[in-house]
């Protein structure tokens, strides 16, 4: 799948004046990360389990 057919979006806790942020997108089989500044750089894909991971984690610290 092509980062223009992801349905990207930022978390709700993400600034509104343009601050360094991530978009994410969800798809069955992973979550696609990429900058948001740089919308044309290419994205990253993780597992969906270690996505899960990484977020509780983030939420610990």
């Amino acid at each position: 799948m092509s980062a223009t057919e992801l349905a990207w979006f930022k978390s709700s806790y993400s600034g509104t004046q343009g601050d360094d942020c991530v978009e994410v997108a969800v798809t069955e089989q992973a979550v696609c990360v990429r900058d948001s500044k740089d919308a044309r750089r290419p994205h990253f894909a993780v597992d969906r389990e270690e996505w899960l991971r990484f977020v509780g984690f983030a939420a610990e610290v």
